[in-house]
């Protein structure tokens, strides 16, 4: 860590220096700077320094660009601040500095983003303890050749052993050469010594991060995420790539300096997304940069990469340095107003997320894997995104499409560790975006869980496409008899409409509960996609609120069960249905107090029947191999005589 100038004694009128990286040799290079004056808003308002630059150097490139931010600024020998924010729509050569007295406390915040019940190891230290044992191994081997030396043997030895512990030592005495490079005398002095001490952060400031960087996602996949991911106005370019291979790659022994890209990352491999910015300041493992916030969350749990600068792009008054996300060499746990600070050779809780996509009409298949930076807040959103970014990926057109989903995720938020779900979607304009509902629901209730906070393992998800639509309308459900006893199975001739296909007709066996009373029973048949109608329902309907304090209390596995409970898009399900709507109060308290009385016996009734429809129900053989269900749009209604 170099000698820092304190905020107090900053002036107007002094000159300085600023490094930074700006092309793809990754030589730093620096330009000059002049403090113009310094700048705070009162109690609680982030200080700043206001500062200007000139130059042949620096108007090449096309002023302070968007991806400069962290870069170092020195007065002499000693650090000032980092590069913070330019003015947006104005001079692309005023900008200000994020004090480094400021920026020095994200080093000593609170840090309790990073915790999780899954045994783990610390690659780290078991390489370096292999590293030691495997010396330990060498000097034994070395010992015995020692102790069959003659004398003079030994005594070569011996000086061959010191001369390398001196040579170590003088190693390790090293000083880092971290230390800025020499100020640039030849720098032009500016005569404009005014200080605007008094005056605000102006509003029009265009920070860094107005931009996101990423990598696996087409036009498609770069909409869903704008939309679903909103990022306080910044753009997602398709630009951050982390090399053509799908592997996590991460570096153990990375080392950084003042005016090195270095990136943040929520999400690494076959898809990326983050942003890159310049390392203003490093004492050991502990790392400061960018001199402004990434997203302005507090304590995080985001990867830390380096960066390859491939080169700036000038505009006329936001010009951009382009970098790619390299390899994961550490965890950025600070996001705070003044910067972001990480740690080196530790790293992120994550969640991989391996999707499997398959074309059956274009005859394409692919298998992509990410990991997702274990954060509650954008975890499911970025499930997602990434499963729809791969399906459109895979599919040339999501519109007009069938889509079969099941995914998996290991938790310890479900009974058993894995919760797994299956479904059927069918839709005109763009198939994936439903598609990936239940599985943002499902991560949902996990990271949300109240009881504790939740693990997850790794996400697994299994798409299958098919063009055209494939869905059907129940049509009629003749049961074979309409007087029935508690206990007797009934059986519907059940007429489906394929859509542009024959009807086809089933044979849905229906087992009336045993606890059924005495008289009309209504039955729907429908779609499994389709919710019945319950007593709350119809309080909704008459007008009366009624809270639902039962959900309140619910578990998360409970939560998670009712999920994978709930019927599928392409499961016929015949089931108890509701009765006409309520015509008064009086009648509804009267159904409700019927509708306790039923609960009370849930536990002994026997489930709804499902059928899953097959594409050929007459070729019993071919069940196996061409197992192809619809959706099933609508809802048909009959009714039964119950006897004693």
């Amino acid at each position: 860590m170099p000698p820092i100038l304190p905020y107090s004694e900053v002036t107007a009128g002094m000159q300085g220096t600023a490094y930074t990286v700006l092309d793809t040799s990754g030589e730093i290079r620096t330009f000059p700077i002049e403090i113009l004056g310094v700048m705070e808003g009162g109690k609680g308002s982030q200080r700043m320094i206001m500062a200007r630059t000139s130059g042949e150097f620096i108007e090449h490139v096309g002023g302070v660009l968007q991806g400069m931010s962290g870069s170092p600024i020195y007065v002499g020998d000693r650090l000032v601040g980092a590069l913070a924010a330019g003015l947006k729509d104005l001079s692309p050569y005023t900008f200000f500095i994020t004090p480094i007295e400021d920026m020095t406390p994200l080093w000593s915040m609170p840090d309790t983003k990073n915790q999780t019940n899954i045994d783990t190891i610390d690659l780290v230290k078991e390489l370096e303890e292999r590293k030691k044992a495997e010396e330990k191994r060498r000097l034994r081997e070395r010992e015995k050749a020692f102790a069959k030396m003659s004398g003079e043997e030994r005594e070569a030895e011996w000086r061959d052993m010191i001369a390398a512990l001196n040579g170590e030592k003088k190693e390790d005495s090293v000083e880092s050469s971290d230390e800025p490079a020499a100020e640039d005398d030849s720098a032009a002095a500016h005569t404009d010594t005014s200080s605007e001490d008094t005056a605000d952060k102006p509003e029009n400031t265009a920070e860094e991060k107005a931009y996101f960087f990423t990598r696996g996602f087409n036009g498609a996949g770069l909409r869903y995420l704008q939309d679903k991911l909103p990022m306080g106005g910044a753009s997602f370019l398709p630009l951050g790539g982390s090399g053509t291979s799908t592997k996590l790659h991460t570096r153990y022994d990375a080392t950084l300096t003042g005016g090195q890209p270095v990136g943040v990352a929520l999400v690494y491999g076959d898809f990326s997304i983050g942003a890159t910015g310049t390392v203003t300041a490093v004492d050991g493992k502990k790392i400061l940069a960018f001199g402004h916030s990434f997203m302005h969350k507090g304590n995080v749990n985001y990867f830390m990469t380096d960066a390859d600068v491939i080169g700036t792009i000038a505009g006329q008054s936001n010009g951009v340095k382009i970098a790619n996300i390299g390899s994961v060499i550490g965890r950025v746990n600070q996001d705070r107003e003044t910067g972001v600070a990480g740690i080196l050779g530790t790293f992120p809780t994550s969640v991989p997320v391996q999707i499997h996509v398959k074309d059956n009409a274009l005859g394409t298949e692919e298998t992509f894997g990410a990991q997702i930076a274990y954060d509650e807040d954008f975890l499911p959103i970025l499930s997602g995104s990434i499963a729809y970014a791969a399906m459109s990926r895979v599919s040339d057109s999501l519109g007009s499409s069938t889509a079969r989903i099941r995914f998996a995720i290991r938790t310890n938020a479900y009974e058993g560790g894995l919760f797994e779900r299956r479904n059927m979607y069918y839709s005109a304009a763009d198939v994936g975006q439903v598609a990936v509902t239940e599985l943002l629901q499902a991560m949902n209730l996990i990271v949300t869980n109240a009881e504790k906070e939740s693990d997850i393992v790794d996400v697994n998800v299994d798409v299958e496409l098919n063009a055209g639509r494939e869905t059907a309308l129940l049509v009629s459900a003749t049961p074979d008899k309409m007087t029935v006893k508690p206990g007797d199975t009934v059986t519907f001739k059940t007429t489906i409409r394929p859509y542009r296909k024959a009807e086809e007709t089933l044979s849905i066996p229906y087992k009336v509960p045993k606890t059924q009373p005495a008289g009309v029973l209504n039955l729907d048949i429908r779609g499994g996609g389709f919710v019945p109608v319950n007593p709350l329902m119809l309080f909704a309907q008459a007008g009366l609120e009624v809270p639902d304090d039962e959900e309140k209390f619910k578990s998360t596995g409970d939560r998670l069960r009712e999920l994978a409970d709930q019927g599928q898009n392409n499961e016929i399900i015949i089931a108890p249905g509701a009765a006409p709507a309520p015509t008064s109060e009086k009648e509804m308290k009267k159904r409700m107090k019927a509708a306790a009385k039923a609960s009370a016996r849930a536990a002994r009734t026997e489930p709804e029947k499902r059928v899953t429809l097959l594409a050929n129900p007459n070729k019993k053989e071919e069940k196996e191999k061409f197992f192809a269900p619809y959706v099933i749009e609508n809802v048909i209604h009959a009714t039964l005589k119950v006897e004693e």
